[in-house]
């Protein structure tokens, strides 16, 4: 480029100054930086209202919904951050307790009705058993088998974790974005700016 062209280009980038787009980026830095910390502290209500459903036996799916519908549309809503959390970082205990306590009932249950069944079952098989003959021992056999255990609770009952995106269309996003946007701009203008006044003292000098 000549020195003319060059001066074409310089009035041309001194229009658009690049500080504009510096002080841009900071006011979209301040405000991504402070929805961010919204979207997560808003997460932790979220998150402690689905405790306390839990431990009062409320609707725990309606707040399971409502927690996993907004860490899934916000970012930095992730429950996992942190040296001492919990991993997954929701663990229903009332849920677990409620369900284990139901699970040795259906087991009392099914045993009373296994001596019943076994005494029936066997009584037609030996009609004219007595106390010593072989009643006894199938009624002992047909429990030994049959026997209900107790059953491993699986963790998806009372388990919980959900991811946060990467990147949101809300506020904190958009205003992420923006930030970063306006702070490439900034670096390319005043790049610029500073090339083309330096090949315009080299021509003059």
């Amino acid at each position: 480029m000549n020195k003319r062209q060059l001066h074409h280009v310089w009035t041309k980038i001194r229009v658009v100054r690049p500080g504009y787009f510096l002080v841009i980026c900071a006011v979209s830095g301040v405000v991504a930086i402070g929805t961010l910390r919204n979207n997560n502290v808003h997460t932790l209500v979220l998150r402690d209202e689905v405790l306390l459903a839990d431990k009062n036996d409320g609707n725990v799916e309606l707040a399971l919904h409502n927690l996993r519908g907004y860490m899934y549309g916000h970012m930095n809503t992730s429950l996992t951050s942190g040296a001492n959390t919990i991993k997954p970082p929701i663990q229903l205990k009332y849920r677990y307790d409620r369900l284990v306590a139901a699970e040795k009932v259906r087991v009392t249950t099914d045993q009373a009705r296994l001596t019943v069944e076994a005494q029936t079952v066997c009584e037609r098989q030996f009609p004219q058993g007595t106390a010593g003959g072989p009643l006894l021992p199938c009624i002992q056999n047909y429990i030994a088998i049959n026997t209900p255990v107790e059953k491993t609770i699986p963790d998806s009952l009372y388990k919980f974790d959900f991811v946060s995106p990467t990147w949101s269309p809300d506020v904190a996003g958009w205003s992420l974005l923006l930030a970063g946007v306006s702070l490439l701009v900034f670096v390319l203008t005043k790049g610029l700016d500073m090339w083309v006044k330096y090949e315009l003292r080299k021509q003059v000098n």
